[in-house]
């Protein structure tokens, strides 16, 4: 399931809305510690639920970015979604199920559009009745002995591993996933009768979360799964999924700050938030996988694995100053190590611009003066502005302060950091670009309607005209890729770091559909995101998918993460616009930057730091291509040490990239500076700059 919650930085997030209908589910054997539903009649979808299902029918075509119709297409891929939704590793369906359901590969269309929902209840009650048949199966398994001198595997990609044909083909692949369950807690000391209870607990919670399965949560499933199927940041939000996102809206940001998704049974940390309790402890990052929580200094670690998100985030979220430990996997692999975090508020000034002097020994010896801007984010004090008031804080703002105090004190070049940066106002992002161009078009923006329209940054002059660097990476997204994309496009800076951003090239907006059927808001039908505009760059090339690419691409690991929007099932292809007219400033001759790039590859390949990284990516990418893992124990537990030490590597990496200081001295960021020392150079030599 790859549900994604957003709130899970937030404190007190009420449980709004109470469950409808509890789905019955077909006669299966008992199973100790689970409620087991009594043999009643399916049940069927509402008449509201059937009436959400036609509106969505109707306005996602109709405003979706792509125009793309409610076609056989998109019933095809919105099947391949919702089995997907319930059953990622191909574990529980038999593949009599999966040619069963094919029949409606071409009908899902046809059937939402009439208000047809059966299909959803179809293949939910399927599942659940495998999933009960499954974890049978496994409490029985957990009581015999295991063989770990044996030479066998478990497939862990999921596109290479297909469903069970027949009940001893299930049994034996079910026998291999507790072998590498037992193995895996093995690894963190867990053994014997505990592993056993352990894994017994995790079972039953998860046949018990789909018996607790309401309407709203199985049309919600359902109907992302067809949204989703036009882009995949288009979704339907359930009356009590819309209930809790409003009550979320008014409060503060407190808790841990960061957004959680649900990937495989998995709790993955999908971004941190500029300012947040984990962006200040410095250690959770993208991509670790988050097994266990406890409360307080003492409390109990609960096992998480294969609980519902939300659940996981009733846990994470609490009162600021509470603590909460975390068990963690970085990366998702490895031991699991604890990080004990201290709730807290979201401080805007803690995600604010800040920026430092550099007097930077170049290579050659001589010595640069270089600026270096940390800016995590595009902020703006909202309610300050609204009141106008005159001190309003925004990043804007700061940035500006900090190029004046640059400029009083001789700075030769600047570099901005936007490399953890992951968007923020649009608003800023045009007029922090104004800071640098003397006016012109930022950013253009096209709807479903096919109409364009330009942001331009209206403010004649720049605050500076020197060399300028931005650094990125594959976290760099939306307001930062518009940021990037206009200074490459005016030719006013040279971009530097993974070969391109993160590729998030599109907007989306959030449609009540109460107030679509009745014009107010007096009954809740939950509400539908939608994708209904895209960026375009000055020269009317799309950021989505493709993002910014680098002019100057260093080694990272981030590069090599699956963390972009192209990483994502159907993300939207980019396409171009006609371009605006704006200024060229022929601050990056194309001499210049050959030179540029044949210097760093130089002291890069020279440099020991760099090579030892390069070598640790190789072994990354080797060990994320992997489709099966060894059950013998020897070999799973000499893969395991080789996988704790390279995420040991990889953590202390990232650590050195997200520090707390403005400019940490690394080797990584050592070569930037470089760059930004030639780049003063060159510009110099060619008199595109003053000495």
């Amino acid at each position: 399931m790859r549900t994604i919650v957003t709130a899970a930085v937030l404190v007190c997030l009420a449980q709004a809305g109470s469950s409808q209908r509890i789905l019955a589910q077909p006669a299966v054997p008992e199973l100790p510690g689970v409620e087991n539903a009594t043999a009643t009649a399916p049940p069927q979808a509402t008449a509201q639920d059937r009436r959400i299902a036609k509106l969505i029918a109707s306005l996602i075509p109709k405003f979706h970015i792509s125009s793309a119709e409610l076609d056989d297409t998109i019933s095809q891929r919105a099947l391949d979604l919702y089995l997907d939704r319930f059953d990622p590793l191909k574990l529980y369906f038999y593949q009599s199920d999966i040619d069963e359901f094919a029949r409606f590969r071409n009908q899902i269309d046809d059937m939402v559009k009439q208000g047809d929902l059966s299909l959803a209840y179809t293949i939910f009650n399927r599942f659940t009745q495998r999933v009960d048949e499954r974890v049978a199966m496994a409490l029985e398994m957990l009581d015999s002995e295991f063989d770990f001198t044996e030479d066998e595997y478990i497939i862990v990609d999921a596109d290479a591993a297909s469903y069970a044909k027949t009940p001893e083909e299930a049994n034996q692949r079910w026998r291999r996933q507790i072998k590498y369950a037992l193995l895996d807690l093995r690894d963190d000391d867990t053994v014997g009768d505990e592993a056993r209870d352990l894994l017994r607990r995790r079972y039953l919670r998860y046949a018990r979360r789909f018996k607790s399965y309401s309407n709203d949560d199985l049309l919600e499933a359902y109907l992302t799964s067809v949204t989703s199927a036009f882009d995949p940041h288009s979704t339907y939000m359930s009356p009590s999924t819309l209930d809790d996102f409003n009550i979320s809206m008014g409060l503060k940001l407190q808790g841990i700050g960061a957004a959680l998704r649900e990937k495989d049974g998995n709790t993955v940390v999908m971004q941190i938030i500029p300012g947040g309790a984990a962006d200040q402890d410095e250690r959770l990052q993208p991509d670790d996988v988050i097994v266990s929580v406890g409360q307080g200094d003492e409390g109990p670690m609960v096992d998480i694995v294969e609980m519902p998100l939300k659940d996981v985030v009733s846990l994470i979220r609490g009162n600021a100053g509470t603590v909460v430990r975390l068990g963690v996997k970085v990366g998702g692999k490895g031991k699991v190590e604890t990080y004990q975090i201290t709730r807290a508020k979201v401080e805007l000034e803690e995600s604010a611009a800040r920026g430092k002097i550099l007097d930077h020994t170049m290579p050659d010896g001589s010595v640069r003066k270089i600026g270096f801007i940390n800016l995590p984010s595009f902020y703006m004090d909202m309610q300050a502005a609204r009141e106008n008031r005159t001190d309003f804080r925004s990043s804007t703002r700061d940035v500006r302060n900090i190029l004046m105090e640059f400029k009083s004190k001789g700075v030769e070049g600047v570099v901005i950091d936007l490399s953890r940066n992951g968007g923020g106002s649009l608003t800023e992002a045009i007029n922090l670009t104004g800071l640098f161009i003397n006016r012109g078009p930022v950013v253009q923006v096209k709807d479903s309607r096919g109409q364009i329209q330009q942001y331009n940054d209206e403010e004649v002059g720049t605050v500076w005209s020197g060399p300028l660097v931005v650094l990125t990476s594959k976290f760099s997204a939306s307001a930062s890729e518009i940021f990037a994309g206009a200074i490459k496009d005016y030719n006013r800076g040279i971009i530097v770091g993974d070969p391109a951003t993160h590729g998030k090239g599109t907007v989306q907006t959030l449609m009540d559909l109460g107030e679509r059927l009745f014009l107010t808001q007096r009954q809740n039908y939950g509400a539908l995101k939608v994708t209904l505009q895209q960026f375009y760059l000055p020269d009317g090339e799309s950021t989505q998918r493709g993002g910014v690419a680098a002019d100057i691409v260093l080694p990272s690991l981030t590069q090599k993460m699956d963390v972009a929007e192209g990483d994502l099932k159907y993300a939207l292809k980019e396409d171009r616009i006609n371009g605006a007219r704006h200024d060229i400033y022929n601050l990056v001759p194309n001499d210049l930057l050959t030179e540029l790039r044949q210097n760093s590859e130089q002291r890069v390949k020279a440099d020991k730091e760099f090579v030892d990284l390069m070598r640790r990516i190789e072994l990354f990418v080797k060990q994320k291509e992997e489709q099966t893992v060894p059950l013998e124990e020897t070999a799973f537990m000499q893969r395991r040490d080789e996988l704790d030490a390279q995420k040991e590597e990889e953590k202390e990496e990232i650590e050195q990239e997200t520090d707390k200081q403005v400019f940490r001295d690394t080797f990584y960021n050592r070569e930037v500076i470089n760059i930004a020392g030639d780049y003063i150079e060159g510009l110099r030599r060619e008199k595109l700059v003053r000495n």
